[in-house]
């Protein structure tokens, strides 16, 4: 089953939604990656066929549309089904439907659309977006969107795509009901997050008027000033961007003071800068291999074959050829062994293998690792107190 065009030829405005983090914190990167072709990779693609296979089932579920066939459809020709997407499907719909079942609860006549237009203009020229659930109802209106990958752990709180869901949202349909609040959630199933962020539509429009709006003039018309930051992970010219580089340039300037030996408030600094310059010097090195691998030349660089290891063709050939020779096959066949947890949900799944298995599996505490201080996760006491028996 191929990509249907409502979810994977959606169209994608200068000033867009889902680059709103760029374009509001660095408003002329938005007309600098004009031009440049978008890369679509496979995570992108299975991420649009799982949201291909939730709008189908809750079509089905919640506005008794009969897609049955659709579905088995999918489920056996799509390269992307699997039963990871399934129990994540799964999770995401049943995050719908109870949210579509409260939206109700406060008014009878609650409606839930599915890939809606989303004009923002009135703030952002041009900017529209697709929001993947809409749910109105008087009292609140809430987007709810699903984000399929792993990678990135993504909130609700604070993030302005979400927000400009919530903002064309309201705009289209407001006149039909009394909304007081918008609410934006983000579902994440593989990574079993949930987050939801609540703003009265006062603060939600204060918002759009006094950050939103006059950085999209800027960015509309190329102008403003180039910043570095977290929102450079998605931009297209990451690898080559003056500003960026500029901004790392000025962390390696870090100033060693007397005494010889670091305090632990200057080693905190300089995690934080390593992690930033580790990150820029492989966007970099991916632009310079790029650029190269196309034919231009780096002044000092140059493309050579990388290491690689010895293989064997035909195993199924050099086992015979093993037997023959009189080799026992203790010599040349490694013993069976069970797959990996995540092997073993994707071909088993989740629940039949807790099922099986049942107290068999368990999580032990993961190594200790040192991370930001605004890491979600929670604080350690001691490597000793809560590592106690544990042999890393």
């Amino acid at each position: 089953m191929g990509l249907t065009p409502a979810h994977a030829e959606r169209g994608h405005a200068l000033l867009g939604a889902s680059k709103a983090s760029q374009w509001i914190n660095c408003p002329p990167s938005a007309r600098a990656q004009e031009g440049i072709p978008d890369t679509r990779s496979e995570f992108a693609n299975e991420g649009t066929a799982a949201h291909e296979l939730s709008e189908l089932i809750l079509r089905s579920r919640l506005l008794g549309e009969m897609l049955d066939e659709a579905i088995a459809a999918f489920k056996r020709t799509s390269p992307y089904y699997n039963a990871e997407m399934e129990a994540a499907v799964a999770a995401y719909v049943e995050v719908v439907e109870e949210r579509f079942m409260a939206a109700k609860a406060r008014s009878a006549d609650a409606a839930i659309l599915f890939e809606a237009w989303l004009d923002f203009s009135a703030w952002v020229p041009e900017g529209f977006g697709t929001g993947d659930v809409v749910l109105i109802a008087d009292g609140v209106m809430e987007v709810i969107d699903l984000k399929y990958g792993k990678g990135v752990p993504v909130s609700a709180i604070d993030n302005p795509q979400i927000r400009l869901y919530g903002l064309g949202a309201w705009s289209d349909y407001s006149y039909l009901y009394d909304i007081r609040e918008v609410h934006g959630t983000i579902v994440q199933p593989r990574l079993d997050s949930v987050s939801t962020e609540a703003l009265p539509i006062g603060e939600l429009l204060q918002w759009a008027e006094t950050v939103v709006k006059p950085a999209a003039v800027l960015a509309h018309a190329g102008k403003g000033d180039f910043a570095a930051g977290d929102h450079c992970r998605w931009c297209k010219i990451k690898g080559s961007c003056r500003a960026r580089a500029d901004a790392n340039m000025a962390a390696l300037a870090y100033e060693f003071r007397d005494p010889v030996t670091l305090s632990l408030e200057e080693i905190g600094s300089i995690l934080h800068v390593a992690e930033q310059l580790s990150a820029w010097a492989k966007d970099v090195s991916d632009y310079a291999f790029t650029a190269t691998k196309a034919g231009q030349q780096v002044p000092g660089w140059k493309l050579v074959e990388g290491r690689s290891d010895r293989k064997i063709t035909d195993k199924n050939q050099a086992i015979q050829l093993f037997s023959e020779a009189g080799l026992v096959p203790e010599k040349y066949l490694k013993p069976p062994e069970i797959l990996g947890i995540g092997k073993l949900e994707s071909s088993i799944g989740k629940k039949e293998l807790v099922e099986i298995l049942g107290g068999l599996i368990v999580k032990p505490p993961g190594k200790p690792a040192l991370v930001p201080e605004t890491d979600k996760r929670p604080e350690l006491n001691s490597v000793e107190g809560d590592f106690e028996g544990e042999d890393f």
